[in-house]
C-alpha cells in the first residue's frame, strides 16, 4: 500500500528498453540522459534527482533533475567504466523551496510575513540536523529588525541556500532500478575495411593466402582502418558448388562461395587449406593487432552439403519427404550449395552448444569481433543465449548483426545483445531520407539499444545510386557514412576502385567476387584512397566525429545540400559537415549556424578550417553562404573555432 504522505508521481522513466527487460547501451565516457514525468497535486514545489551507481557499488551518486516542459524532467550522468550501471529516480515535495517561493511573493507584495519568517526558522532548524551551519542561518531570520530578516530571505545568497539544501522527506522512488550496459570504446567507434583473403595475392592468377594478407596490413593501417573484416575463411563445399555469377554448376577450378561452408577438409572450426594454416591465421591476427587492427571474422551458421555436420548430425537439418535435405531458398533465388540448420530439431540443445563452441574456438585464436551473417534467419532466443554465454567469459567481444530485414526484427536482435547493426543507410539517398532516418536513429527509442554501422556497399549489395556513376558519388557516399555514423564500413577494393558494373535490373555486382577470385593492383591508389585515409585521420583527431549521438542538422534552403553539426558536450571540438548530394552539378546555399547549441551571441565571429581542402574561412553572421563543386570536392568538413567574444 502506498504511503499516504508520498504525493509525487513518477512515470515513464527513460532510458528504459521494453519496460526494463533489456539494458540500455552506452560505451565508456558516454552520457546517459534520463527523463521522467514527475508531478504531484497542488502547486507545491517538486524536487527530484537521479540516483546512479555501478551495479556492485554500495553507495549511490546523485544528480539533480530539472524541469523542461509539461511535467517532464531531465538529468544526465556519465559512465566512465565498463560494466553495468543502475539508476533510478526519486522526487518529493520540497516544503523549504515552496515556503521560499511563497515568502518572496508575499514580501514583494508588501504583505506581512511575520508568521512566514517563523515558518522559515522551523524549516531551517529541521535542515540543520544534518547541516549545523543552517542553524546559524535560522538565527538571521529571528533578527529583531524584521526588515533585515526579510532582505536576507530575498537575497541571492539565501536563494542559493534554498537551492543547495533540498528538504528531503516523504520521497517517492521509482519502482525500478534500470540497467545501463557500458561497453568498451570500439563498440561505438570503428572503421571497417572488407576484402576477400583469397583475392589478396599480389600476382595475377594466384590464390591469396593469410601471408599475402599480412603484407597488405600496412596498407590498411595507413588508410586508417582499425577493423579488417574477412568473409568466411573455412573450407568451401564441393557438392553443388556455385560457379561464376551464381551459376548453378561450377567449372573445374572455380572456388565457390565462401558462405557454402564445409567439405571433407573440415567445417566451422577449420580453415580453407589454400589460405594457409591455423598458425598462419594466428600470425595474421597478431600482426594486425600490432598495427591497431582487429580481424573481424564472418560467422555464417549454415552448411554445404558435404560439411561434416551433415553426416555426423543429420537431425540438425530439415529432411524432405523424398529423403533429401532442404537447401536454402529465398524465392526466386535458390542456394543449392547451402543447407540451413533446423533450429526446431529434437536435438536443439546439442545444436546450440556446438554453435556456441564455434565462437569460443575462434576467440582462443585471438578473434575479438564477429560479423554475423543473416542472424534474422536464426531464432532470436538463440542469439540472446549465445551472446550472453560468450560475453559472460569475454565481455569485450563485438557482435555485428548483418540483418537487412524488417525493422522490428533488426531492433530485437539489437536488444538481445548485438553490439552493432547494419542499417538502411545503404538506401537512404535524398536529403529528406537521410534527415528523417538519422533523426529516428539518434532521437528515437532505438538510440538506447540499436548501435548503427553504416555501409555504402557490401558484396551482396551494389545500390542503384552507385551503378554506372563516376567517382563523385563514391566520394560523397563514403563521406556521409564516415561522418554521420561513428561506426562505418566499406567493401573495400570494389568501392575504392569504383567498380559498379551491375547485374542489370538488380542491386548486385556482375562478376561478383562471391563466386570467383579477383586480382587487385594493391600497389595502386587514387583520389578516393587518399580521401578515405584523410577522413579516417580526421575522425581519429576529432572527438566530435567519434559519436553518432551528437548530431544536429542545420537548415539550408537547397534540397541538394545537407549540413549537420557534431560537437562534444563541452564544445571543445565542433565539426560542421556540408555535403552536395548532387554528384554532377555545383550546388550552393546559406547554412544557418545553431546559435543556441554553440552558445553564440548576436555578435558572431567563427573561424572555420576545412580539414579536407585546407581552406580557411570566417563567418560573422548566423546565415552563411556555401558553394560546393563536386568535381573539386563534394563535401566540406569544417572544424569550428568560436572566439570568446561570441559566448
Amino acid at each position: 500500500m502506498p504511503s499516504e504522505k508520498k504525493r509525487v508521481i513518477i512515470e515513464n522513466v527513460q532510458p528504459r528498453v521494453d519496460g526494463g527487460l533489456y539494458p540500455a547501451k552506452r560505451t565508456t565516457g558516454e552520457r546517459v540522459d534520463v527523463t521522467a514525468a514527475v508531478f504531484g497535486d497542488g502547486h507545491d514545489h517538486i524536487r527530484g534527482e537521479v540516483l546512479y551507481k555501478k551495479q556492485d557499488d554500495k553507495d549511490w551518486k546523485s544528480v539533480a533533475l530539472h524541469p523542461t516542459y509539461n511535467d517532464e524532467w531531465h538529468a544526465s550522468f556519465y559512465v566512465p567504466e565498463k560494466g553495468n550501471y543502475v539508476f533510478t529516480v526519486q522526487a518529493w515535495i520540497d516544503h523549504f523551496e515552496t515556503w521560499h517561493d511563497g515568502f518572496r511573493k508575499k514580501a514583494l507584495a508588501k504583505v506581512d510575513v511575520t508568521v512566514e519568517l517563523a515558518e522559515g526558522v522551523i524549516l531551517l532548524k529541521q535542515l540543520g540536523k544534518n547541516n549545523p551551519a543552517l542553524s546559524g542561518t535560522a538565527r538571521r531570520l529571528e533578527d529583531k529588525n524584521k526588515d533585515n530578516a526579510i532582505a536576507f530571505v530575498l537575497s541571492d545568497d539565501f536563494a542559493r541556500i534554498v537551492h543547495e539544501n533540498p528538504l528531503l522527506e516523504n520521497e517517492t522512488r521509482y519502482e525500478q532500478e534500470l540497467v545501463v550496459q557500458v561497453e568498451h570504446r570500439k563498440a561505438n567507434f570503428s572503421a571497417w575495411y572488407e576484402f576477400f583473403p583469397r583475392s589478396s595475392a599480389l600476382e595475377p592468377g594466384k590464390h591469396g593466402t593469410f601471408n599475402d594478407c599480412v603484407r597488405l596490413l600496412p596498407r590498411i593501417a595507413a588508410m586508417g582502418f582499425d577493423v579488417l573484416y574477412f568473409p568466411p575463411i573455412h573450407p568451401i563445399g564441393k557438392i553443388n558448388r556455385k560457379g561464376k555469377n551464381n551459376s548453378v554448376s561450377s567449372q573445374p577450378g572455380e572456388p565457390g562461395s565462401p558462405w557454402a561452408i564445409g567439405s571433407d577438409e573440415g567445417g566451422h572450426k577449420s580453415i580453407l587449406p589454400a589460405l594457409g594454416t591455423l598458425e598462419d591465421f594466428k600470425r595474421l591476427v597478431g600482426e594486425a593487432r600490432k598495427l591497431g587492427i582487429d580481424i573481424a571474422m564472418d560467422i555464417a551458421f549454415q552448411c554445404a552439403p558435404d560439411h561434416p555436420y551433415v553426416k555426423e548430425h543429420p537431425d540438425w537439418f530439415k529432411q524432405r519427404p523424398d529423403g533429401s535435405i532442404q537447401y536454402a531458398e529465398n524465392p526466386p533465388k535458390k542456394y543449392q550449395d547451402i543447407y540451413p540448420f533446423n533450429f526446431e530439431s529434437d536435438d536443439w540443445k546439442g545444436l546450440w552448444e556446438e554453435l556456441k563452441s564455434v565462437f569460443f574456438f575462434w576467440i582462443e585464436q585471438g578473434v575479438t569481433i564477429f560479423r554475423i551473417d543473416n542472424p534474422h534467419t536464426k531464432p532470436i532466443p538463440f542469439w540472446q543465449w549465445v551472446i550472453a554465454e560468450v560475453q559472460k567469459v569475454h565481455p569485450d567481444i563485438i557482435f555485428l548483426s548483418e540483418a537487412f530485414t524488417r525493422p522490428k526484427i533488426m531492433a530485437s536482435l539489437a536488444k538481445v545483445g548485438f553490439t552493432q547493426s547494419y542499417t538502411y543507410f545503404t538506401w537512404r539517398v535524398s536529403k529528406q531520407e537521410l534527415t528523417d532516418y538519422m533523426n529516428d536513429l539518434v532521437f528515437g527509442q532505438s538510440r538506447n539499444y540499436f548501435r548503427p554501422n553504416f555501409w555504402p556497399n557490401t558484396p551482396d549489395i551494389l545500390p542503384y545510386h552507385l551503378q554506372h556513376q563516376g567517382e563523385n558519388v563514391f566520394i560523397l557516399r563514403y563521406a556521409l557514412a564516415a561522418t554521420l555514423s561513428s561506426n562505418y564500413g566499406v567493401y573495400g577494393p570494389p568501392y575504392e576502385f569504383y567498380e559498379n558494373n551491375p547485374v542489370e535490373g538488380k542491386e548486385e555486382y556482375y562478376n561478383s567476387e562471391k563466386y570467383e577470385i579477383r586480382h587487385y593492383d594493391w600497389r595502386r591508389t587514387n583520389r578516393l584512397t587518399d580521401i578515405m585515409s584523410l577522413l579516417n585521420k580526421i575522425r581519429q583527431a576529432n572527438p566530435a566525429l567519434q559519436s553518432t549521438w551528437n548530431l544536429q542538422f542545420c537548415p539550408i534552403e537547397n534540397s541538394q545540400v545537407i549540413a549537420y553539426l557534431k560537437a562534444t558536450d563541452d564544445l571543445s571540438n565542433i565539426i560542421l559537415v556540408v555535403a552536395n548530394l548532387d554528384p554532377n552539378n555545383t550546388q550552393h546555399g546559406y547554412v544557418q549556424l545553431p546559435k543556441a547549441k554553440l552558445k553564440l551571441s548576436d555578435k558572431i565571429n567563427v573561424k572555420l578550417y576545412d580539414l579536407v581542402t585546407d581552406e580557411h574561412y570566417t563567418w560573422t553572421q548566423e546565415w552563411n553562404y556555401v558553394h560546393l563543386n563536386p568535381n573539386k570536392m563534394p563535401f566540406h568538413v569544417f572544424k569550428l573555432e568560436i572566439h570568446e567574444s561570441n559566448m
